[in-house]
């Protein structure tokens, strides 16, 4: 007899952890820096809706983790190689922060930095597979990491620091690779008005950058469902309710209770959440959602119900609509 492969390992323990760890942390209030040179501004709004699910696997959020790890061990071998850096200001990560955009960098360096030692620079550090360290040796930054690329370049304009510095690590075999770049100061206001852009339109203006669910950059990104399969969220929040407003100072404003909404309120939403229309691409809006399997009385039937089955909420059951009144049930999947 073959011995079964086992059901429960130390492996899987660990990546469950993470999880329920990751689970647990808040979301990103603004929109960062590090995604606005993303190659689809749709994803680049969906995520500052928080439209999109945050649900990386175990082994995907040791990756993260270990990228931040690294950090300390740069930071170390700048000092070593007699580069003055600063991790940190007044105790605390450098950051940048424009209204709801903005982004935290991972250091200054204010000299040392042989090609130009009386510079100060904006550090970026990254981790790489053999495979992406390769392509950014043979391609510098700027081709192979566009997105890391605008991301320095929004640090730079934002810090007054017209010059920065990338640290790259090869994760298979400790390689280090590093380039300076030069402020672009047209790209990066560019990227900030971009950024303005997105933050204040009330709907998805920007197009998707394909409508083919097997285009290879949609087939890898976690906001494929929304865009390519069920087409509704499964995120109800405040920032996927039709009613909210992001106002310039960095808040959100409520038009269904005409006031500000209190961060901490963000997360949960309320009762009267009503999911934006273009989180629920196909459907229209009159006295409820018109679907194609029929009409979603939102009296009846919460977001939260919706998104969990939007199916079962539009069939007009009248076991479900029973079970509603006498039990004050609600559709859960």
């Amino acid at each position: 007899m073959k011995i079964p492969e086992p059901s429960d390992t130390i492996a899987k323990r660990i990546y469950n952890a993470l999880q329920v760890k990751n689970s647990a942390e808040p979301l990103r209030q603004h929109l960062g820096a590090s995604i606005i040179g993303h190659y689809c501004d749709k994803y680049i709004w969906l995520s500052f809706r928080w439209a999109i699910p945050n649900n990386f696997d175990g082994r995907i959020l040791r990756l993260f983790r270990r990228g931040q790890d690294e950090e300390a061990r740069v930071f170390q071998d700048l000092i070593a190689a007699g580069i003055a850096v600063k991790p940190f200001n007044n105790g605390k990560q450098w950051s940048i922060k424009d209204g709801h955009f903005g982004g935290s960098l991972d250091g200054i360096i204010t000299g040392g930095v042989p090609e130009s030692p009386m510079k100060q620079h904006v550090l970026e550090i990254k981790t790489h597979s053999k495979k992406s360290f390769d392509e950014l040796e043979k391609q510098g930054v700027k081709k192979s990491k566009p997105q890391h690329y605008a991301q320095m370049q929004v640090y730079m304009l934002h810090t007054g620091i017209d010059r920065a510095l990338y640290f790259a690590v090869c994760k298979d075999d400790d390689r280090i690779y590093t380039e300076r770049l030069e402020l672009n100061k047209e790209l990066a206001n560019q990227l900030t008005d971009k950024a303005k852009k997105i933050i204040s339109s009330d709907r998805a203006i920007p197009e998707q950058i394909s409508y083919d669910p097997s285009w290879y950059q949609c087939k890898l990104c976690n906001a494929h469902d929304l865009c390519h399969g069920s087409k509704i969220t499964k995120q109800v929040n405040c920032r996927t309710c039709c009613y909210s407003t992001a106002v310039n100072d960095g808040t959100w404003f409520c038009d269904n209770w005409n006031a500000q909404i209190p961060a901490e309120s963000l997360i949960d939403g309320c009762e009267n959440h009503l999911l934006h229309p273009d989180l629920v691409p196909g459907w229209a809006y009159k006295n409820g959602w018109i679907t194609p399997l029929g009409v979603i009385d939102t009296d009846k039937y919460s977001s939260k119900e919706i998104t969990a089955n939007w199916q079962a909420c539009a069939s007009a059951d009248i076991n479900i609509e029973q079970l509603k009144t006498a039990f004050n049930a609600k559709v859960v999947g």
